[in-house]
Formats: structure tokens, sequence, C-alpha cells
């Protein structure tokens, strides 16, 4: 009864929780219960199966809270106990809990001793009715016959159909004891048919309790949190092969073991389902260092697990020939692949999984080859550019296992793969490091060629073209290019031409999910060509650039094709959105060597769709311009800038948050042009860019700060950059006097506010580029005092360095000392820089103390700077911040400054693409200054009055010993060179 009350009615609630919490102790109470002995071994199978199916629509009602966490425990031992029920030649006994531990938890295992309760008992029935076996064999025949042909249907057959000839050999390296058992044959013929019949439809019965209890599994899995689920991972997930013993029971022992393929699918299920999302929890494992003798680390032992599933889930692929569970394979080491740090983790692991899946590509089953693509992506997706990956996809490709028809089972995956020459390094030159990449070809191929074999019975329902490979083949072979093209693009870049026509033909066909992958292969070909092109690309030496006259060619050919076409498609705005950031991942070099209407026509495209009333079209049209701002080509023209302003303003008042987002970042790549062009065309361009339209940007801009924090982000760069670009023209008007009050009121609002720290740094950046303009009344308005407190108070009290480094960095940026104000202005500027320094390493986030070097060179710039531009009324406010606890400490935080060569400081501010810039330090500048500073100060010391020839002593005096000990480290450190020098052979 309790399964009905915990399956649920759709649209209506589940049960309330008191008698959920009922159903579930009757549940668990009936699954932890032994068999009654007598109670038919079928019986009990049925309602193990019942209990279990309960307690899958019980965990499907949501989230795991109807009980407390420490039951989880409870039922995974009652789990993973039904998960082995009745397997063949097994008897295990579970603990009855399983506690979360990263180390396995080890279970009693008799593998020549057979459950008494259900084989014993079945012998002991068949055996009884031997001498009535000629009597009721004309009477029963047909119905032992009828079961165990339904049986054959429902799985045990199934072992029969998935016999694998043992000329197959096991993957390398695995151990023999985890051969499948289920390929040995079946042992049908032990038994008479009665008894056979029997033997058999308990099976399928002890098989159907296996299935449910993995489903019900799989429905923890679901409801349960990851990083609770992942402390009972030893219990299912293989570790290091043990030495002595038999293997532990997971569920890659269930996927080799188990003869029902059913069961061995659902195994994989559950699996992959652990492994999904695992990334974070795998991140750890690592075997590239030296192995150590008195202890073995944790993550040494996880990366253990991670070849011991990479080696079982090889096996499993090689021996299994049943389509639905070698699809399951396949998809569960995709996961695995997607997951597994590689990097960490020494070389070959890849290699033997790319050899044996490659034959699959050409598998009959439409899954099968569906499954085995969505492989062969994760495996060029994950962390690449991975230098085992590089070298596979450069070796030549198979000219027979992959161009073999109908390839069916194993035995001739095997045979075609090792047949003489196809893996000799000079089969074949379109797979060689000089041509093109053969998984790029076979994709094209997949996706345009014809198929020449019949389809299988999977296939039914697939493209529109008869000829063609099914829509799911095809769709994968264009996701897996689009992962090629992204994490291997030099080895993709040999087929530009060859790729942008197999995208144009995507475009031009009829199927909506077909133009779709075509227009997001072409945005990734124009970033792989970005990309390259950029001047802080890590573009290694043997890579050549496209070339910008095939890069104007090849956006020639696409433009001049369906892609225009789909930009317009209003019945598709979904792919009207994916147009858009194709067409905004043109090198900018080559958008201006395309043809005048060609340009026109993008410009006015965009434009256009940033009016759309589809939300996703106008984000995606919004940001399209914001890319087109910054080509030099277009941004010094004015009549583009004031079009593109005019459309971004609009967007950032729509309804849509992500409207809003994308005009928002658009707005501010659009005000990084307008410093650009003040400091390379002058005041031609800002005489003719409008001051109303100027006057609107600002006041939008104000708007938007306070929007949502993705919003506010770029609003508060804009704002910045917006107040540097306001010129005394501008500042005259007295139109402009309360918006720049407001303007400031906000980016000072925004400093000292909760939002988000991205928000905060960008803010900070904001007022230092706000103080960069001269024309400013900075130090003497009003806003001007408000400003620098919020600097000098985020400087010394937020919790993230880095926007501790921007507030730093715009307290140094005013250039003389009436900008900073009076004297109790700049007291209160150097004293919280000084106070800074002094807690530079205080954090409770370690995370933190990867900024800490970067914090206290920024910290050093800004005080230099201050001491540069002090004059003699601020020395007191100088000299109390050098009390005998803190001058040493200032004093060598200075020092270590002026010795480092290069300090790299993070900006934090979004650029252009929306990356960190990253400013550079020259601590010889900071000596050279702080030289000039002695210099300035030495020569009135005699004129100084005596109320201040103390403080002036004072500064003096610290400067002087800072000086002096830079020397003496910079002599210590050149002796102690000349002395390795020397001693060197």
């Amino acid at each position: 009864m309790s399964i009905w009350l915990c399956a649920s009615v759709p649209g209506q609630p589940y049960l309330e929780e008191p008698y959920k919490g009922v159903c579930y102790g009757i549940l668990l109470r009936t699954l932890q219960s032994p068999k009654p002995p007598d109670v038919e071994d079928i019986v009990f199978c049925s309602l193990l199966q019942s209990a279990l199916k309960g307690m899958q629509y019980f965990l499907n009602g949501g989230k795991w809270k109807a009980i407390p966490y420490q039951d989880l425990g409870t039922l995974l031992a009652v789990l993973k106990r039904f998960m082995f029920y009745g397997l063949p030649g097994m008897s295990v006994e579970m603990p009855q809990v399983l506690y979360p531990a990263p180390l396995p938890q080890y279970e009693t295992v008799s593998a020549a001793k057979p459950e008494p309760s259900q084989d014993s008992t079945v012998q002991k029935k068949t055996a009884g009715s031997q001498q009535n076996k000629k009597r009721k064999s004309r009477g029963k025949g047909k119905k032992a016959g009828a079961e165990g042909k339904r049986d054959a249907e429902e799985g045990e057959g199934d072992e029969g159909k998935s016999g694998v000839d043992q000329s197959v050999p096991p993957a390398s390296g695995v151990t023999p004891q985890l051969y499948p058992s289920w390929k040995k044959g079946s042992s049908d013929s032990e038994f008479s048919d009665p008894e056979g019949g029997m033997q058999s439809k308990l099976r399928l019965y002890q098989a159907r309790v296996r299935q449910s209890a993995l489903q019900c599994f799989l429905a923890v899995v679901k409801c349960v949190e990851k990083r609770i689920l992942y402390g009972y991972w030893s219990s299912f997930v293989p570790d290091a092969p043990g030495i002595g013993g038999p293997p532990p029971l997971t569920l890659l022992t269930i996927a080799l073991k188990d003869p029902s393929p059913k069961v061995r699918a659902g195994s994989l299920q559950v699996l992959s389902a652990l492994l999904e999302g695992s990334r974070q929890f795998l991140s750890t494992a690592e075997d590239t260092s030296a192995p150590r003798q008195a202890f073995t680390p944790f993550s040494a032992t996880l990366a253990a697990g991670v070849r011991e599933l990479h080696r079982g889930l090889l096996l499993a692929l090689v021996a299994e020939s049943s389509c639905q569970t070698l699809t399951q394979v396949l998809k569960c080491l995709a996961h695995l692949v997607s997951n597994v740090p590689y990097n960490r983790l020494r070389p070959g692991l890849l290699s033997p999984l790319w050899k044996q899946i490659r034959p699959y590509i050409r598998h009959r089953d439409v899954n099968v080859r569906v499954s085995c693509l969505t492989l062969f992506g994760a495996l060029v997706s994950t962390q690449a550019p991975l230098p085992e990956i590089q070298l596979l996809l450069q070796q030549p490709g198979s000219t027979s296992a992959l161009n073999t028809p109908g390839v069916r089972t194993p035995q001739e995956l095997s045979h075609n793969w090792r047949r003489p020459g196809t893996s000799s390094p000079g089969a074949g030159v379109e797979g060689g490091p000089e041509g093109p990449c053969w998984l790029s070809q076979l994709c094209v191929s997949l996706v345009t060629q014809p198929r020449e074999e019949p389809y299988s019975d999977s296939d039914a329902g697939g493209s529109g073209g008869a000829s063609l490979e099914p829509s799911p083949v095809r769709l994968e072979a264009l996701q897996v290019l689009a992962h090629l093209v992204k994490g291997y693009f030099s080895l993709a870049q040999t087929s530009l031409l060859e790729l942008g026509q197999l995208s144009a033909r995507c475009l031009a066909e009829q199927e909506p999910s077909v133009q779709l992958h075509g227009a997001k292969l072409l945005e990734e070909l124009g970033t792989g060509i970005i990309q390259q092109y950029r001047a802080d690309a890590n573009t290694p030496q043997s890579a050549k650039l496209v070339p910008v006259c095939q890069v104007v060619q090849f956006w020639s050919e696409v433009l001049s094709g369906p892609l225009i076409s789909a930009l317009q498609n209003e019945q598709h705005p979904t792919l009207q959105t994916s147009a858009c950031d194709t067409i905004s991942s043109i090198l900018p070099q080559a958008f201006s060597q395309l043809p005048d209407k060609t340009q026109v026509l993008c410009i006015t495209l965009l434009l256009g769709l940033t009016y759309s009333e589809n939300s996703l079209v106008k984000s995606a049209a919004v940001r399209a311009l914001g890319v087109y701002i910054l080509f030099p080509c277009l941004r010094e023209d004015v009549m583009f800038v004031a079009d593109t302003a005019n459309a971004i303003l609009t967007a950032l008042d729509d309804r849509s948050p992500n409207v809003r987002a994308k005009a928002a970042w658009s707005l501010g790549n659009l005000t990084d042009t307008l410093i650009v062009n003040m400091q390379s065309v002058g005041l031609e361009f800002q005489e003719e860019f409008s001051d109303m339209l100027l006057l609107n940007m600002l006041r939008s801009a104000t708007k938007a700060s306070g929007d949502k924090d993705r919003v506010k982000s770029n609003a508060v760069r804009a704002l910045g950059n917006l107040l540097h670009f306001l010129q005394p023209v501008h500042l005259g008007k007295p139109v402009f006097e309360q918006p720049l009050q407001e303007a400031m009121t906000a980016l000072i609002e925004t400093v000292r506010g909760d939002a988000t720290m991205k928000v905060r740094w960008n803010a900070c950046y904001a007022l230092g580029n706000t103080f960069r303009n001269r024309s400013l009344p900075l130090g003497s308005a009003v806003w001007s005092k408000e400003a620098y407190s919020a600097l000098s108070y985020v400087v010394t009290s937020c919790k993230n360095f880095k926007v501790r480094i921007k507030s730093a960095a715009a307290l140094s940026v005013p250039s003389t000392r009436d900008c900073y104000g009076d004297v109790h202005q700049f007291a209160e500027v150097w004293q919280a820089l000084a106070l800074a320094l002094e807690h530079s390493e205080d954090t409770e986030d370690f995370l933190e103390y990867r900024y800490c070097a970067s914090l206290r060179s920024q910290l050093c710039r800004a005080l230099l700077h201050l001491l540069s531009v002090c004059q003699p009324e601020d020395l007191p406010a100088l000299r109390s911040s050098l009390s005998d606890q803190s001058r040493p400490v200032l004093q060598d935080f200075l020092v270590r400054y002026l010795g480092d060569k290069d300090v790299a400081l993070v900006a934090g501010v979004d650029g252009p693409a929306g990356e960190e810039v990253v400013d550079h330090a020259a601590p010889e500048d900071g000596l050279m200054v702080l030289n000039e500073t002695l210099t300035r100060l030495k020569g009135p010391l005699e004129e100084t009055a005596c109320d201040r020839s103390e403080d002036l002593k004072t500064v003096v005096s610290f400067l002087e010993d800072v000086v002096r000990n830079f020397e003496e480290m910079k002599e210590s450190d050149s002796n102690d060179s000349s002395l390795q020098l020397s001693k060197s052979p």
C-alpha cells in the first residue's frame, strides 16, 4: 500500500510530510527484513521490487529533507545490498549502515557459495519434480518455454545474445578478476526444460530487484546534494586495485559481471549521475609528483581511483555488445572525461580510450554513434588544449575502421582496428600534422556525405534527407567540430574555408537545429581567429596566424551566403540571436577590408535588431554593437558612435534584465572608445560629439548604477569614462552641474555599499578614472572629500584584496597636491594607506593571500606618490604614522617593494572583452621618486621653523633608512650571486 501512497499525481502536491515519513519507515523496514522461510523466492522478489519502487516514488518527491541526513547511510547500505541481489556466483553480506569516509568500506564476499534462500531452494524444488518430469512434460512444456522466451526477451536471454568471442582481448592493464563473467556463455544448457524455466524465471525476478535498486539509487543521487553524497563514493566507485583478495563491490562490478544488460545499463546510469558535476571533488586528484614512501596522500589515492574508473569502463566498452548498454558506457565515459583533471595526472589515460572508441563512429546503431561523438566532444573540450589530445589529433586517420559499413560487434571492431597498415604513421596524408585534422574531416563527412550502409531500427525518424546521416548524428558532429575549433584552433585552421562552407550549407537547410549548430560553428571559427590576433595571446611560435586576406575571403563568402537571411528570419528568433553572435566575431582587421556595402549591411541589420520585440535578439544585437564600437575603422566615425549610443541607451531602459546587462556592457565599451578618441583624435572628435547625447549617456549610466549587480558593474565603468571625458566646455554649462553631482554620488555609494566585489572594484576603478580629468574641481568640490573618504575606508576595511588594490590605485592618481584638498584630507589618505600597508597580510580568507604581494606593491606605490607631492604642512600627519611600532614595518615593506623587479597589479576592472586589466608597476621608478623627495625635503631643512623641524627630521630620517637598507640588501644580493658564480664549474 505504501508504494501507491508515495506515488504522486501530476499537477497535485505530494503526500504530506508526516505521512511520507511513515511510508518511508515501512518501506525501509520491509527492505531490511529477511525473507521468511515459508515465502517463495519469486514472491519475495516481487515484494522487494514493490518496496524499492515505493522508495523511488518517495525520493522523487523532492530534495532529501523528509528525514534526517544520518538515515542516508542506512538507505544506501540497503540499496547496495539489493544491487547485487541474486548475482550469480556471489553471496554478499553488507553492513547495516554505510558511513561517509574517503576510504573504502569492505564487504564480505563469498564467490563460491550461493545463497541458500535462492538458488538452493530452486534446486530442491526442481530435484523433487524430477520423478514427475515425464508425466508433466507434455502439459507444462509449452508454458515453461513461453516463460523462457519472455525471460530471454527481458534479460536472461540477452546473455546469449551478448556473448562475445574470447578472441577479443581485455583492455590493456585490466585485471582478469574484472573480466565479465556473463561473457562465458549461458548456463541454460545445464538444466532440463522445467528446471531451466524455473531457474530463468527466478533469475529474471532477481534481475528486476537489482534493476529497481539501481533506479532507486539514481533517485537518491538526484535528490541528495552532491557534497553530501560524495562522502559515500568509496562504497560505490572503485578505488585503486587491491593487492590480494577479490576486488571491492562497486557499480563497475555490476557493469562488468551482471548477466542482464538492463541492469548493467542501470549501474552505468547511476555512475554517470555520480560523475556529472563532480569536477570540484576530483580536482584534487594528482599523481604527477614523485611517489612517497611513508604514506599515500589523498590526492594520489583519488588519482588511482580515477585510473581504475578508466580501466574498468574501457573493459566494459570492449566487452559490451548490447546497443542500449553500450550507449550508457559511452555516456558514462563522457561524464568521466568532462570532470577529470588530466593536467594533474600522468599522461596515457586518454590514448587507449581514444583508440577504442574510434571504430564505434561507424556503428550501425544511431544512439551508439551519437554517444561516441559526444565522448569525442568531451575529449577535445576538457581542459583544452591537452598535449596528449593534441598528439592524438595529429595522428593519421584510420582508413578502414572509420569507413567500414555496418560495424556491429566487438569482434568486428577489434578486427577492423587491427588490420595491417591502419595504425601506420604514414597511412593517409590527410591525417598528418601538415594536413587537415582527421577528426575534422570525419565530422564534415558525417554532416555532408550520404551513408553507404542501411539504417538500423533506431535510425527511424532521422533527418529529412534519407541519404544523409540522421539528425542526431549530424548535430553531434557539428558540436564536436565546434569543440575542436574552440580548443585546438591551430589544427582546425587548415580547413578554415571548408568549415566556413559547411556552416553556410547548414544555415541554408530547413531544419532549425542544424542552422543553429552551423551558426555556432561560425562563431567559434571567428573567435579562434580573434584569439590568434590578440596582442596578449599565448600563441605558440610554431603556430601560424591565419592571413588577413584569407580571413577576409572567409567572411566575404559567409556574408554573401545565408547568414544575412538568418539575421532577418523573424520567425526564428533563436537563429537571429546566434547570427548576431556570429557576425560579432569578425576580426576587426578583416572587417575594415570587407566591401563598404557589406560593412553597412552588417551595421544596419544590427541597429535594426536592437528594436526587436524578442529580448534574446535585442540583447545579442546590442552586444554585437558593443563589439563593433571598438573596431578602429568605426570608432572614429561620429555618426556611427552616435547611432550606437542611441540604440544602447534605448536598450538600457528595457524591462529585460538580460538586455540591460548587455546594454551596460556595450555602454562601457562605447565610453572606452570615447577615451581612446580623446587621446588619438583630440578636440575634433569631442567638438563633433553631441553635448545632449553625452548628457543623456551620463544620466542613463547613473540610473543604471542602481540596477542589478550585473548591470551595475559596467554602468559604473561607463560613469568613470564619461566623467573622464567631460571637458571645460561641458562643465561650464549649468545643465551638467546636477548630473555630475549625481554621478559622483552614485560612484561613492557603490564603493561604500554592499554590492558584489566585482561591482565595487569597478567603482574604485571608475573613481580613479575620474581623478584623471584635470578639468574637474578635484580637491575643492563637495563630492571630492566624500570620494577620498570612501576610498580610504575601502583600502583599510574591505575583505577583498582586489578591491583594496584598486582603491589604493585610485588614491595615487591625482597628480598635484591641491587635488588632495586640505591638510586634514591629505592626512586621512596618508594614514589610511599606511595603516593598510601595515596590516596588508591580515585576512581571514586564505584565498586572498595570493593577492598580498600585489596589494603591498600598490600601497607602497601610492605612499611614494603622496610623498612626492607632500608639502611642509603635511609633515605632522606623516610623522604621526611613523611610531616606534609602525616605522620598522613600513620601512621593511618599502625596501621589499624597491627590491622587486616587476610586480603585476591586478586591476580587477572589466576590459572591453570582459577580461581583467593588469597594470605593471616598475619599482625602479619608486626609487627615483624616493630620491627626488629626499632631495626636495633636505634642501629647506635648515630653514624650517622649529616647530616643524622635528616632523621634517623624522620623515627624512625614515626615508634615508629606507634607501640605506635597500642599498645594503642590493649589495648583499650581488655578493651572493658572485659567490655562486665563483663556485660553479
